[in-house]
């Protein structure tokens, strides 16, 4: 684990304890402060417990504010047999934090763990299609004007990349790193490197100027509709 967050996961960590006690069973970081892809991110993580009441929700939301100060996201807590049987129900959101994560407390409960394959080819196609209409729509409202345009290229830039890692496990890429998986879901769907390159770039704040951001509209368009093609093909 990186030294910039430890601190702050296992201070989750006592805080979780005192409240589910015995009953919290495992606690995991992941998202892009483990992936080194954003340090200013707060800290994502998913806690597994035994159950889970409305005291131990009240307990919880007495402290939100305190886990903000602290660069924690609010945490998933999730009981066990509840997270054993949902695998079905969010693949890509499971299949990601399978990706790369690290374990903060108790057994790892993603070991051995399997998200169906059709799972996640109609979780990718409902994804990708989302994202299509999205787009289309957003760039109707925008009323042609280069600013809004650009605006919505860069909002959209980090679900775009999500979607190509998702399409990376659909293939059966094994990179662990957010880089490497991105650029391989982008590879599998046959998507041009160099629009795939510059709409990723836009997840940086000082990435390109407004006026080149508009300018990748057509291409990044035509790149999620290829996106969707090669998705409904798996099909077959």
């Amino acid at each position: 684990m990186s030294s910039t967050w430890r601190h702050a996961a296992d201070a989750l960590a006592a805080d979780l304890r005192h409240i589910f006690a015995t009953r919290l069973r495992s606690l995991v970081a992941y998202g892009p402060r483990i992936d080194g892809a954003d340090e200013a991110t707060p800290l994502s993580c998913l806690a597994l417990v035994d159950s889970c009441g409305m005291s131990d929700l009240e307990s919880c939301a007495k402290l939100t504010s305190h886990w903000e100060r602290h660069g924690l996201a609010i945490p998933l807590i999730v009981p066990e047999q509840e997270f054993r049987q949902s695998f079905d129900a969010f693949p890509l959101e499971y299949g990601e934090i399978i990706r790369a994560h690290e374990v903060v407390l108790g057994t790892n409960p993603f070991e051995g763990a399997s998200i169906s394959s059709e799972d996640l080819r109609r979780a990718c196609e409902t994804q990708i299609k989302s994202h299509l209409l999205h787009l289309r729509e957003g760039f109707i409202e925008s009323g042609g004007r280069p600013q809004r345009i650009a605006a919505l290229v860069t909002a959209s830039a980090p679900a775009f990349a999500a979607l190509l890692r998702n399409v990376a496990r659909l293939s059966g890429a094994a990179a662990s790193s957010r880089t490497e998986a991105t650029h391989e879901g982008a590879k599998a769907a046959g998507l041009s490197a160099g629009v795939v390159t510059d709409v990723l770039a836009l997840e940086r704040a000082d990435a390109i100027p407004t006026a080149d951001a508009a300018r990748l509209f057509p291409e990044y368009l035509s790149a999620v509709e290829q996106l969707a093609r090669s998705v409904d093909s798996w099909r077959t």
